[in-house]
């Protein structure tokens, strides 16, 4: 800098111009202040989510955004002018990544009580979400169903620094879903107009009439929409119990396998990933063999169970399966202790029959690759009230929502047979590889965005230290968690307790 402004001066002085001056000032300061700070975390164990053995007495070294250098102490220079921080003792894992969240939360979007109070509120709660996510280690979160205009802003807001949250990843509608008012009641319950304004920021035209479409109409539709968003995901079938045709009836096929196919390419001429929402082993068995990426929660098939055949197909094409797994119950326990629980010996279609922990070890035993994808987001106050503790609202039921919930997955996943390893890599380099963003994040290596979760214990030992987090760095820049969420709405006090009148 010296030399710099050296320089300047002898320009000052030779042409006497204090414009020229001023602004030789200004490069020389910004020159400097424009270098990004280097900084070395030192003495923890890094686990760097490739699978090998833990980097014991590690160094990350930073320059503000991406990683410079990771390994042993004794094999990696720290550079002299670098901010030393010491980790030792702890244990470095790369930034949680959740494949399918919902931070416009469910089930509080088919409450009109509660889209009428946020109506243009929208970005407000899935920041507020999103940054509660970030604050316990999710640096990058795939919203795989939402109101698609608001959640792009968000995303876009992250990105430019305006706001702090995890990166985002937007797909908005489930296509060919009608995203809210879809009962007779709810219908009744508000008017057309408020209808139609909801409907319209979820659909996107890639509601349901796309049912009645060729496959060269879907084409064309799903060739802009991917356009518009980050990645796409298909209902496949419809969701839950029968409604009404609206929604779909039960888990019937939504599209045919050529409208599906039709999707697939459409999607991925537009270079991004496409995933589908199944709910049957049939429904899977045509997803994978339309061609789509992943699917999410694969092994809840109900009362049918993943052909063999499905699974070899998987394993062919590279295909992903997110999980949505919640810990075991006391008698789902019992019954993989005493392999009780239903498997190929058990009758199919009866409601009484549940094939999701035979399929979930299955899967898990042929190497099918599982993604943490928790289906969470906060929950509206009053909706969770209404759903009791145990009713739906994030993984694993109400008291799971985003914070607590890709814990619990976790868990489940070890629960199930995966490994601590296994688990790690589930919630990071997996959903990055999904995705295709494995040459951006997902692992610690050179070159690659600096997201990584300081933990207090090995978690190797016991996936539950996962919970143990000490400290979120997002390319980095390490987060002030007792920050966030920088503006409460669902999570406040206000919401929680009322007086007379809810105001927030």
């Amino acid at each position: 800098m010296q030399l710099i402004i050296g320089w300047c001066l002898v320009i000052f002085i030779s042409l006497r111009t204090s414009v020229i001056f001023l602004l030789c000032i200004v490069f020389s300061i910004g020159s400097v202040l424009g270098k990004a700070e280097q900084v070395a975390y030192v003495g923890a164990s890094i686990i760097d989510g490739n699978g090998g053995a833990p980097v014991v007495d590690g160094v990350i070294v930073t320059d503000g955004k991406f990683i410079l250098a990771v390994g042993p102490k004794d094999s990696v220079d720290v550079p002299a002018h670098a901010n030393v921080v010491n980790v030792e003792g702890g244990f470095i894992v790369p930034g949680f990544i959740d494949g399918n969240v919902h931070f416009f939360p469910w089930p509080s979007w088919t409450y009109i009580e509660f889209l009428a109070r946020y109506e243009g509120r929208f970005e407000e709660i899935i920041e507020e979400g999103a940054q509660i996510a970030l604050s316990y280690g999710v640096t990058t979160a795939f919203d795989s169903m939402g109101p698609v205009i608001p959640g792009l802003n968000v995303r876009d807001r992250i990105n430019r620094g305006e706001i702090v949250g995890p990166r985002l990843f937007i797909a908005g509608n489930i296509v060919g879903f009608r995203a809210v008012f879809t009962t007779v009641e709810s219908i009744k319950s508000a008017s057309s107009a408020f209808q139609a304004r909801i409907n319209a920021l979820f659909e996107m035209n890639v509601g349901p009439d796309l049912v009645w479409m060729s496959p060269e109409q879907i084409y064309a539709e799903m060739y802009e929409y991917a356009d518009l968003v980050d990645f796409v995901k298909v209902g496949v079938t419809g969701d839950g119990p029968p409604l009404n045709s609206e929604i779909g009836q039960g888990n019937i096929l939504r599209f045919t396998p050529a409208q599906l196919r039709a999707m697939v390419a459409a999607v991925h001429d537009r270079g991004k990933k496409i995933q589908s929402h199944t709910g049957s082993a049939e429904s899977l068995r045509v997803t994978v063999e339309a061609g789509f990426d992943m699917a999410q929660h694969c092994a809840h098939t109900r009362s049918s169970r993943i052909y063999d055949s499905t699974i070899a197909l998987m394993k062919e094409t590279g295909f992903f399966c997110g999980t949505q797994w919640a810990p075991l119950k006391e008698d789902e326990k019992v019954q993989l202790r005493e392999k009780t629980y239903a498997s190929k010996h058990s009758p199919v279609g009866r409601s009484s029959v549940d094939f999701a922990l035979d399929n979930a070890i299955r899967l898990i035993n042929a190497g099918v690759p599982q993604l943490m994808t928790t289906d969470t987001g906060t929950i509206d106050p009053d909706v969770r009230q209404d759903w009791g503790p145990n009713g739906l609202g994030g993984l694993g039921g109400g008291a799971s929502g985003v914070g607590e919930d890709h814990f619990l997955n976790m868990r489940a996943m070890r629960e199930r047979g995966m490994t601590p390893m296994m688990v790690i890599q589930a919630a990071t380099k997996n959903v990055a590889a999904a995705y295709g963003k494995l040459d951006l994040f997902g692992t610690l290596e050179p070159g690659k965005l600096a997201d990584f979760v300081l933990l207090e214990a090995n978690p190797l030992s016991d996936i539950e230290h996962m919970r143990s987090v000490k400290m979120v760095v997002k390319e980095g820049q390490q987060i002030d968690r007792t920050k966030l969420p920088t503006n409460p709405i669902l999570t406040s006090t206000e919401a929680g307790s009322p007086g007379l009148f809810r105001t927030r």
